[in-house]
């Protein structure tokens, strides 16, 4: 499916059990994605299992997935869709193992997300408390600088809810008091927060009856107030790889999002920091060939001259004329998301940054500020906390290829992940030593 409408990729985030897949599943069915035959299939499969049929729509996404899994396609997006306006990619489909390591890379490559949270009594309060995934997302989508957000309202028809208005508007308070205190700021973001059962399909696509006191848009229509985010076409060409494959007649195929600058036919590029070369021979976007690839389009490409093993997920390929950075060392200016007791120098997690994952060692807490006002509290603490914003001096385990915030977003926004929980948010303010 290619379209000659505007292209967005979007990330769907939110709490566990909150009805990502089922609310996203439902959607698709409802826009025609998904044949009747094919839903009876799915709902019978799911019935086996015992799960109930409650899960039909939840597995539409991983029949999907799974069927993305099998086959060796060079295709690495999920699900597509088109909304009057334009045509939409869901770079991470909800409900995947690798959730959270997929929603940072995902989040990092999103020009939009849709927020889940459930209206249901006691869901909705874990999901916002200071440990709950509804504040850790948005907390990661704020930080990796996505600003075009949905929040769907879910299971307006459960039975602590039933379609209560005044639930709907509790929760939405509550809601937009998060966002204000992460930082959003709501007088100048447009978040249109829409209540909906994943479930039943009210106000997914066509107004609910049974909230006649809702005016606003359904979900289908609020994904059109997203804008087109302007593409760095002017800067040199970056493509975090996010998968490498060796396919059969073709040769090495490397698969990623072009992030900056344009990747064509012909073209001598290097990776880095492995600094291997090759020639791109042909480009592939929706199994359709290309000449040409600009930032947003996700791509296979097969390059000449390069073996499968010599590269890997986290590379960065740019032209051998404009080289990726290769980097050993940086100043991060972080928001300490939530941590059991406290950071202090030499804690070594795991920065995510693009694709790439690898251990990295807090070398100096340089400045602790207020996350909210920006404004300084301490030079040189001794540690940090939950809630804390810093400047912090980080170097990873080896040498990787990012780049500043300021110079390329989308190679300057990172996460810092441990123990399964995302410990901190971050954008790279400056890079202190170069490999």
């Amino acid at each position: 499916m290619s379209s000659s409408k505007p292209h967005l990729n979007m990330v769907i985030v939110g709490h566990v059990d909150h009805g990502k897949s089922t609310t996203t599943g439902h959607l698709m069915y409802l826009m025609g994605l998904v044949d009747e035959r094919k839903m009876q299939e799915l709902a019978a499969e799911s019935a086996k299992t015992g799960v109930g049929e409650t899960f039909k729509f939840a597995w539409v996404l991983d029949h999907l997935k799974d069927e993305r899994e099998r086959g060796v396609t060079i295709d690495t997006e999920y699900v597509k869709f088109e909304t009057p306006k334009y045509y939409f990619t869901i770079i991470d489909a909800p409900g995947h193992r690798d959730f959270i390591k997929n929603m940072i890379t995902g989040a990092s490559q999103a020009d939009a997300a849709i927020l889940v949270v459930s209206a249901k009594k006691g869901e909705f309060e874990t999901g916002i408390s200071p440990e709950g995934q509804t504040v850790e997302h948005s907390f990661l989508l704020f930080t990796l600088g996505v600003r075009q957000i949905v929040v769907a309202v879910n299971k307006m028809d459960d039975d602590t809810v039933k379609w209560s208005q005044e639930r709907f508007e509790e929760v939405r308070k509550a809601v937009q008091d998060l966002f204000t205190r992460i930082g959003f700021d709501l007088k100048k973001v447009n978040i249109p927060i829409v209540p909906i059962s994943g479930w039943t399909g009210d106000n997914l696509v066509k107004p609910s009856p049974n909230m006649p006191w809702y005016k606003g848009p359904t979900l289908l229509e609020s994904f059109d107030v997203f804008t087109i985010p302007p593409k760095p076409l002017d800067k040199p060409l970056r493509l975090p790889v996010q998968d490498v494959y060796s396919i059969t007649g073709v040769g090495t195929v490397p698969v990623g999002r072009v992030e900056s600058g344009v990747l064509k036919v012909n073209d001598e590029i290097i990776f880095m920091p492995s600094k291997k070369t090759g020639q791109v021979k042909s480009i592939e976007m929706h199994h359709t060939a290309i000449e040409r690839a600009e930032p947003g389009d996700n791509i296979g490409f097969n390059v000449k001259g390069i073996a499968k093993n010599e590269i890997r997920r986290g590379e960065v390929a740019s032209l051998v004329s404009s080289p990726a950075p290769i980097v050993k060392e940086f100043i991060g200016q972080i928001i300490v998301i939530r941590h059991p007791t406290a950071i202090a120098k030499n804690y070594t997690p795991v920065l995510h940054v693009h694709t790439e994952q690898v251990a990295c060692t807090f070398v100096d807490l340089l400045r602790k500020f207020d996350p909210r006002t920006g404004a300084s509290i301490q030079e040189k603490p001794d540690f940090l906390r939950t809630g804390d914003g810093a400047l912090v001096k980080l170097r990873p385990m080896r040498p990787i290829s990012v780049e500043t915030y300021a110079d390329n977003p989308a190679l300057g926004r990172f996460a810092i992940r441990d123990m399964g929980i995302t410990i901190a948010a971050g954008i790279i303010k400056e890079i202190t030593e170069k490999g």
